[in-house]
């Protein structure tokens, strides 16, 4: 049995069944014991930023880690905007990044990079594998750094590694400690905190606290204490409508956000961080709380956040029985007709969705009103890129389809977003997943329009249009969509969106629409 084999063994002994790949010869090893392996399922990227970003929307999807197969430095460095985008999500990831063999290093053969340098930053944990006898080892160390708390992992595999004979495995299955409990006396801390506060505390809800049941508890706490609650500027996974507690989302343009939070003097942070501006704009703070506002955390990332809940809930003396209020029916708004606008596909989304779907959502500035509607929408699963790199969307729906076979996945997607890995198309129709991707056509960067506006450029020469717009010539989806395997098809009216959605998610399989805004 060599090294390769091994790591092939103590991946699936761990439930780790799905590698998104884009090998090169340092893997070739790797890649024939993934061969003799039927139950690992290989899924081809054409670019390794569509390998790591649908490695990130399985692990959200399944809160357990896929592996990606990454090769040397370069391929690393290719994926790394989403491996950021990951990191930021908090989700198990295990990245195997193959490398030349330990003796060939010092020859400084082409490929050979700072592995180790180059995954730093956006890793919780890296180690180079020393040869065949430390895969299992370092395999079950990766394992354990992906899930505790989830974290990105990232294995550096030299090829001699690979290649050579390793020791049979006694045991390869990891076993993992239970989440930490939440401290009583802080539960205690800021169940005062909250009494003596009324009607001016908010809430913050992440990851788990995020899921429906933990909403639940959120919103009898919300319900009974006089408690706002609040998502995330960038949302790792939220389950969302009808039915379910619907947190507000704190807006991504600054004004807007410090207005929402303007009066609330506690902030309380389930599993999250206090929200503070994208970036720093002159005059203006860069925290979105208010200069007085006190800042306390319930629960952190890793720790039970619906046990942390629940325990606040009980000692704020609210019956597990307490009703709360939740989105039953869509406010009475009449559907739009003619010219398409963002609005309008925003508003045909929320009403059109399947019950149980997943929405994956880098429309960034086009789809803004999608999330305020998407609490009327059938209960369904919401994700947004959460790191601030754009080229998430396509792989992370891409991933979300493969984690959850049955359930329709529609990803809001900018049309230059999407260019950064209009690849993963390819992959979704090789792997005959069911994805609708929706394109914003607005052939503009057009949250960096807004951008100029904030720095204060309020007339734009032609030099800055140059690089804020996507003209000259238009970008062409349906071809694009077309060359991958995907059918597609462009729309300019609500009316034909109306019925070309319809007709995509009334079939199996990916199908594209380029909405022209």
């Amino acid at each position: 049995m060599n090294g390769a084999d091994v790591l092939c063994d103590v991946l699936l002994a761990n439930a780790v069944n799905v590698c998104f790949a884009n090998p090169g010869t340092s893997e070739m090893h790797f890649v024939a014991a993934l061969d003799r392996k039927p139950e690992m399922r290989c899924v081809l990227g054409l670019a390794e930023g569509v390998v790591t970003g649908a490695a990130d929307g399985y692990a959200r999807m399944t809160d357990r880690p896929a592996a990606t197969l990454l090769h040397t430095g370069p391929g690393l460095a290719n994926g790394l905007a989403n491996i950021h985008n990951a990191r930021r999500a908090r989700v198990p990831m295990i990245n195997i990044v193959g490398d030349h063999a330990s003796y060939h290093l010092p020859l400084d053969a082409p490929l050979t990079s700072d592995i180790e340098g180059l995954a730093a930053p956006m890793s919780n944990w890296v180690r180079r594998i020393a040869g065949p006898d430390d895969i299992a080892p370092a395999a079950q160390a990766a394992f354990r750094a992906s899930l505790t708390p989830p974290g990105i992992a990232t294995l550096i595999l030299p090829a001699d590694a690979a290649w050579g004979e390793a020791s049979s495995l006694l045991s390869a299955k990891v076993e993992l400690a239970a989440p930490r409990s939440v401290d009583a006396a802080i539960v205690r801390k800021i169940a005062g905190a909250i009494r003596a506060a009324p009607g001016r505390v908010g809430m913050i809800l992440r990851g788990p606290a995020a899921r429906e049941d933990a909403l639940e508890i959120a919103g009898q706490i919300s319900a009974v204490s006089d408690v706002r609650l609040f998502s995330d500027v960038l949302i790792a996974r939220m389950q969302r409508g009808r039915g379910r507690v619907a947190p507000t989302r704190v807006p991504y343009p600054i004004d807007a956000a410090r207005t929402l939070l303007a009066d609330i003097d506690l902030l309380i942070l389930v599993g999250a961080k206090e929200p503070v501006a994208f970036f720093a704009y002159p005059g203006k703070p860069s925290r979105l709380v208010s200069e007085g506002c006190e800042v306390m955390s319930l629960a952190e990332h890793g720790e039970n956040l619906k046990a942390a809940l629940a325990a606040l809930r009980d000692e704020l003396g609210i019956k597990p029985s307490q009703p709360v209020p939740v989105a039953t029916a869509f406010p009475d708004e009449p559907a739009p007709r003619g010219k398409l606008t963002d609005d309008a596909v925003a508003l045909s989304v929320a009403r059109k969705l399947p019950e149980n779907a997943i929405v994956c959502d880098e429309a960034v500035t086009s789809a803004r009103r999608y999330f305020a509607l998407s609490a009327f929408a059938a209960p369904h699963d919401y994700m947004m890129g959460t790191g601030g790199s754009i080229g998430g969307g396509i792989p992370m729906a891409t991933g979300a389809a493969i984690a959850c076979p049955g359930r329709k996945v529609l990803n809001l997607e900018a049309d230059g977003s999407g260019m950064y890995t209009v690849q993963g198309l390819w992959t979704q129709s090789r792997e005959k997943l069911d994805v609708v991707t929706i394109v914003f056509s607005n052939r503009t960067y057009a949250i960096l329009h807004g951008e100029m506006r904030n720095v204060g450029v309020n007339a734009i020469g032609e030099n800055a249009r140059r690089m804020l717009d996507l003209d000259q010539p238009a970008l062409d989806w349906v071809s694009l969509a077309s060359g991958m395997g995907v059918e597609a098809a462009r729309v300019d009216t609500c009316e034909r969106f109306d019925a070309l959605l319809d007709s995509a998610l009334s079939r199996p399989g990916p199908f594209l629409i380029e909405a022209v805004i």
